[in-house]
C-alpha cells in the first residue's frame, strides 16, 4: 500500500543550473558588470557613495523582447543621470500569489497554464545575460528558494518580498546571497518583521538546497551584511514613505543595532497601486535627500514601456504593458528620474 506521492500526478525533468550556465554562460564583460554594480550598491549602503540607487522597471517580466526594449531605453537614461543616481533595472520573474493567478515568467512563460519551467528558466537567464553584457544592473525578487541557483551570478540586487519576509528559509537564503538584498515590510505594513529578517540574514545558517550540478547539499552561509529595509506601505497602516514613518523605521533599526538606512518603494502600498502617484513620492524623497536625509539610500518604481495594466488572458496582448500591477509609462518614468537626479545632484 502506497503512502507517498498520493497527490502527485507526475514528475517532470528539471535541467540543472550547471547545464543552463553552460548554455548561457557568464561572459567576462557580464561578470565585470555585475561585480562593479554590487560594489557600487555596497558603497552606497556604506555611505562611501553619496548617490541613491533606484530600482526601476516592470512589475513583472512576461515578454523578454519588450523587457529588452525597455532596457535599451533605460540604459542611456541611466548613463545620463549617473552622476546623481545609480540605476538598476527591476527584472522580476516570479510573482507571489495570495490565492491564484499567473506565477511569473519562470513558472509559466507561455501564459497558458502549461508551466514550461525549463523554458522559463532559459528565458530568464538569457535576459539577465543580455542586460549584464550591456552594462545595465538587474534586480529581482527571490521567491522560490532553488531558482536562484540558475541565475544569481547575473543579479546585482535582490529582494525578499512582503509575503515571505517572515519565512525562515527566505531569511536563510538571504544570508547566503552574493548581492545586497532588500527586505520588504510585511503586506499589512508591519516593519518589525523586516528588521528581524535583516538581523537573521546577517547570521551564519545551514540549510538544505541544490548544488549547481543539481545534487542535494547542505549550504553553510557566512551571513549577508548588506541586507537592508524596504518600506513599501501596508494594507492596514497605509503608506509609510513620509518623514514620520521613515523616522519610526529608523528607530526600529537603531534599537536592533542595525545600520540606520533604508529604501523607499514608491509603488505597492505607498502608491496604493496607483502608478501615477509614484513620481510625487519619488520627488518628495528626493527633496528630503537634498535636505540632508542621507538615510534614504534607495528608491523603487514600477514602470514599463506603456502605462497601466492588462489582463494576462487578453489576446492579443498590448506590447510593453504590464499584466500584473499597473506601471508608469516610460516617458513619465524618464521625467521622474531626471527630476530626482536634479533634486539630489
Amino acid at each position: 500500500m502506497r503512502t507517498d506521492d498520493l497527490r502527485i500526478a507526475r514528475s517532470h525533468p528539471l535541467l540543472t543550473p550547471a547545464i543552463l550556465a553552460d548554455e548561457v554562460p557568464l561572459t567576462d564583460t557580464a561578470a565585470a558588470s555585475v561585480t562593479a554594480a554590487r560594489q557600487t550598491l555596497e558603497a552606497i549602503l556604506d555611505g562611501r557613495d553619496a548617490r541613491p540607487f533606484v530600482v526601476v522597471g516592470p512589475c513583472s517580466i512576461h515578454d523578454t523582447a519588450a523587457a529588452l526594449d525597455y532596457a535599451e531605453r533605460l540604459k542611456p537614461l541611466a548613463d545620463e543621470v549617473a552622476d546623481a543616481l545609480f540605476v538598476v533595472m527591476r527584472v522580476y520573474f516570479e510573482k507571489p500569489r495570495t490565492v491564484m493567478g499567473w506565477k511569473g515568467l519562470i513558472n509559466d512563460p507561455d501564459l497558458d497554464g502549461s508551466f514550461r519551467i525549463n523554458k522559463g528558466l532559459r528565458q530568464a537567464r538569457g535576459l539577465l545575460a543580455e542586460l549584464a553584457d550591456m552594462g545595465l544592473p538587474a534586480g529581482t525578487e527571490f521567491l522560490d528558494t532553488t531558482f536562484g541557483q540558475f541565475y544569481t551570478d547575473l543579479v546585482s540586487w535582490g529582494a525578499i518580498g512582503a509575503r515571505t519576509v517572515e519565512s525562515q528559509i527566505h531569511r536563510e537564503l538571504g544570508s547566503g546571497l552574493s548581492m545586497p538584498v532588500g527586505m520588504k515590510n510585511r503586506t499589512d505594513g508591519n516593519v518589525q518583521a523586516a528588521v528581524d529578517a535583516i538581523l537573521a540574514a546577517g547570521q551564519r545558517h545551514l540549510f538544505p538546497s541544490l548544488t549547481k550540478e543539481g545534487a542535494p547539499a547542505i549550504m553553510e552561509t557566512t551571513g549577508n551584511p548588506y541586507c537592508h529595509l524596504v518600506l513599501r506601505g501596508g494594507a492596514e497602516t497605509g503608506p509609510n514613505h513620509d518623514a514620520e514613518s521613515v523616522a519610526e523605521a529608523l528607530a526600529l533599526l537603531r534599537a536592533a543595532g542595525l545600520p540606520e538606512h533604508l529604501m523607499i518603494d514608491c509603488s505597492h502600498g505607498n502608491s496604493q497601486k496607483d502608478p501615477a502617484r509614484q513620481p510625487a513620492i519619488m520627488a518628495d524623497a528626493g527633496r528630503r535627500i537634498r535636505q540632508g536625509q542621507s538615510t534614504i539610500k534607495g528608491l523603487m518604481m514600477e514602470s514599463h514601456l506603456t502605462a497601466g495594466k492588462q489582463e494576462p488572458d487578453r489576446h492579443p496582448l498590448t506590447y510593453g504593458k504590464s499584466i500584473t500591477d499597473a506601471c508608469l509609462g516610460f516617458e513619465d518614468t524618464r521625467a521622474a528620474l531626471l527630476r530626482l537626479a536634479e533634486a539630489v545632484g
